[in-house]
């Protein structure tokens, strides 16, 4: 029998099933169960949390309510048991667990151990900063209102971009923008794969120096920044000189490229004929003044084709970009190949007093020589002369002309 059944009204405990419907009445209860269905929470031998003292098939006890605390009963106010109560419908002590809110001392009461639900251990109503996830409603609860652990207090995961900088990220300007400072919440750097406006212009993710996008300091590769771009250029010695083993071209120097490489070729004519000026194995047989620098005169009007439309002169008042001065030049393109050998028709060439080679041009071989121009005017046909340098540089001339001194004289240009 049980032990609280031979006690009633004989000690200074009032057992519960002698009690009054007064509710000042002592009253001794096991709230604060977990919520597990245990039988020291619902007295049920299974624990299952139904609240019949039986096998837990629903059958009610028919002595329950009587008043009088029974075999298998923990307490019995007759008709003052209820769900809210000290004593609960079924006879059991009010506990955490049982199924039936306690007014006062429980929020909620489910009737089960879990703790995901609207109710959770201890009794109370499921919200953020528990320590529970409510399932379906929240994503993360760590117990804390800490913004900055992966969890936030609104039990939300933390994510780049809230602004909060979570374990893992450097930053968090909480935007998701990736060309301010801070992209994918990590402090911008050459080689991040992310552009930063103001700062870099290219970016490929990498710390290559080889490739398009030059490491650290996030610049398009070009021809000249002293870094050979792989697959790209041949060479890059960082300078603006055509001349060394590099060429302005980012390509290595060899014989036939048309640049003479200084102190290793003595020409280069761009061309493997062998019988020119310039040998295939850049070798000289020309004179020297062949490989040195010139100016090209190309323009069409330089051509004794060119009859009238133009009062150009070869000085200072030229108004043809391509003169400049006393210099050593060369016929091309639509000006011809070189200078006639005869007077042309004045007004040719674009000019007044068209001028010509009076003396033969040079063989090759002969070196630089002394020429005289002629200007045609007023029926003579040298009405001004001037000396020059000429040298036949085996497919082409150069001359060597100064200014006219006077206008409208010009140099002319023919394609014999």
């Amino acid at each position: 029998m049980n032990a609280r059944a031979l006690l009633p009204c004989l000690t200074l405990l009032i057992p519960l099933g002698c009690s009054s419907a007064d509710p000042s009445n002592s009253f001794v209860t096991t709230f604060g169960g977990d919520g597990d269905g245990s039988k020291g929470e619902t007295g049920s031998s299974t624990g299952d949390g139904d609240g019949d003292p039986g096998d837990g098939d629903g059958d009610p006890n028919p002595d329950c309510g009587d008043g009088v605390v029974q075999p298998d009963e923990e307490c019995d106010l007759g008709p003052d048991n209820s769900e809210s109560g000290q004593c609960t419908p079924n006879c059991f002590i009010a506990s955490c667990g049982d199924g039936y809110v306690y007014e006062g001392f429980e929020e909620c009461d489910d009737g089960n151990p879990l703790n995901t639900d609207d109710c959770v251990e201890g009794c109370v109503a499921a919200s953020c900063g528990d320590g529970f996830v409510h399932e379906g409603v929240e994503e993360c609860d760590d117990g804390n209102d800490d913004d900055a652990d992966g969890c936030n207090s609104m039990c939300l995961p933390g994510t780049c971009g809230d602004g909060v900088v979570q374990d893992g990220e450097q930053c968090d300007d909480g935007n998701m923008v990736t060309s301010d400072e801070c992209p994918a919440c990590q402090l911008a750097f050459c080689g991040d794969g992310y552009i930063q406006a103001g700062v870099e212009t290219c970016d490929d993710g990498n710390t290559d120096s080889d490739d398009g996008c030059v490491y650290p300091t996030c610049v398009p590769a070009v021809c000249g920044d002293g870094l050979v771009w792989a697959g790209m250029e041949e060479c890059d010695d960082g300078n603006e000189e055509d001349g060394d083993a590099c060429t302005l071209a980012c390509t290595t120097a060899v014989c036939g490229d048309g640049i003479k490489h200084e102190g290793v070729e003595e020409c280069d004519d761009g061309n493997m004929i062998e019988d020119d000026a310039c040998t295939s194995d850049c070798v000289a047989i020309g004179d020297p003044q062949c490989f040195e620098p010139y100016l090209e005169l190309n323009n069409a009007n330089r051509n004794i084709s060119q009859n009238g439309g133009f009062n150009l002169c070869d000085n200072g008042n030229s108004g043809d970009p391509q003169w400049q001065g006393l210099n050593w030049y060369r016929f091309t393109g639509d000006a011809g190949t070189q200078m006639p050998e005869a007077a042309p028709p004045i007004f040719s060439c674009g000019t007044d007093a068209p001028g010509w080679l009076q003396t033969p041009h040079p063989m090759p071989g002969d070196g630089v020589v002394e020429g005289q121009a002629c200007f045609f005017w007023s029926g003579n046909t040298c009405n001004w002369n001037t000396q020059i340098q000429v040298v036949n540089c085996g497919d082409y001339y150069l001359y060597q002309l100064p200014d006219t001194g006077v206008c409208s004289l010009r140099y002319c240009g023919e394609t014999p």
